[in-house]
């Protein structure tokens, strides 16, 4: 769940996770619950909407990648199938990169769901300093997921269970250690430290990205991924300060937000535990980030998604008032603040520059949703709303 950045401003961490935008998206009516209740239509031929061939390849190798859950998975929006995804799978994975518009336009058609427009924001993974070991300056601990940290069962969460996710204390399921109790060491002395960050404004921001890189002093790289949440509720810092008017012109991408955050150093900590939410992690050895289908990512490529709405591993054409933003993407990752239809978090990959894009993203315009052929038709008759299991 990478989790986004567009940061601190409503956002919270997801696999990678993603997670919240440098402005506030303008109030909008409540959504509906998934896909099937917002309606879709059939969008403009995709011939006609001018697929840059550079972004269609990178979307295509993003689609590979996808493809083995896309033909396995129940789809949670219910718009597709197991077997809708199969033939476009299978062309892909001969298909020419340098021809990958053709692709999309043999094998999709474009389809909006509901009327909302699209929301953007962007996520990436950071990089910060860190030791595997204790050492001086390096004091931030970072944790793997507690063995205490439990589940509620599914027939008490259909019973309406408000606490889903905690730790157990006289045979009863209480809430887990909120950031503030874990900080203060709730969990010190029992041996969950993968690793110890430098600056705990920086792990502070990793943690709402999801996953990111430790870099040691020798410069040896240590990678990170999203391994559970704490079950506490997340608050963006950067709307919080916002509200508050901490946060003048200017200053609310995550720059400014950090830029705040060490000018005010007793201030600064106490806001940031007012997001109770504390992510745990993994180390990662392989291909990574993660996104929340248990694959890699890929930077200008991804896109974070409401799996309600949106066929997660499917492609997704971006039309919106960010160039950098307009494209195809593939939706391979979910995040905390990314709900309801038309609402997507980019991810840029790694580095100053997508850091520097991505926490200052914010778009709007058009989203469509590409579908295998056919599939728009039979929604519309009525056929969507029980998809086949594998």
């Amino acid at each position: 769940m990478l989790a986004v950045v567009a940061l601190a401003l409503g956002s919270c961490a997801r696999t990678i996770a993603p997670e919240a935008p440098p402005a506030a998206p303008p109030p909008a009516a409540p959504v509906a619950a998934t896909a099937l209740a917002a309606g879709v239509s059939a969008g403009p031929a995709l011939a006609s909407l001018g697929l840059a061939s550079a972004r269609a390849a990178q979307a295509l190798g993003a689609f590979r990648i996808s493809c083995p859950s896309l033909v396995k998975r129940t789809d949670a929006s219910g718009l597709t199938r197991p077997e809708d995804w199969r033939p476009a799978c299978e062309a892909a994975a001969s298909w020419p990169d340098a021809n990958a518009a053709a692709f999309f336009e043999t094998h999709f058609e474009a389809a909006e769901v509901g009327q909302a427009p699209a929301f953007i924001t962007g996520y990436f993974e950071p990089q910060i300093a860190g030791s595997r070991t204790r050492m001086p300056g390096y004091d931030v601990p970072v944790y793997r997921r507690p063995p205490d940290l439990v589940d509620a069962d599914a027939a008490a969460i259909a019973a309406g269970a408000t606490i889903k996710r905690g730790r157990m204390e006289n045979g009863v399921l209480v809430p887990y250690y909120e950031r503030s109790e874990i900080e203060e060491g709730a969990l010190a002395g029992r041996g969950l430290e993968i690793a110890w960050a430098a600056d705990p404004i920086e792990f502070f921001f990793l943690q709402i990205q999801g996953s990111g890189r430790l870099l040691q002093p020798d410069g040896s790289v240590i990678r990170i991924g999203y391994a559970a949440q704490n079950g506490r509720e997340y608050v963006g810092i950067g709307k919080l300060m916002k509200d508050r008017g901490l946060l003048g012109p200017g200053q609310t991408s995550m720059q400014g937000i950090v830029a705040w955050l060490r000018a005010h150093p007793e201030e600064g900590r106490a806001i940031m535990r007012e997001n109770k939410s504390y992510i745990f992690f993994q180390e990662l050895t392989g291909p990574g980030p993660l996104g929340s289908l248990g694959l890699p990512v890929t930077g200008r490529a991804t896109v974070a998604a409401d799996p309600k709405f949106v066929p997660l591993g499917a492609p997704v054409l971006l039309s919106v008032d960010r160039p950098e933003a307009t494209g195809l993407w593939v939706a391979q990752d979910t995040g905390g603040a990314i709900k309801g239809a038309n609402r997507f978090d980019t991810f840029w990959g790694a580095g100053t520059e997508a850091a520097t894009i991505a926490g200052g993203m914010t778009a709007r315009g058009k989203a469509y949703l590409l579908l295998p052929k056919g599939v728009v038709a039979r929604l519309n008759a009525g056929g969507g709303d029980a998809p086949a299991r594998p």
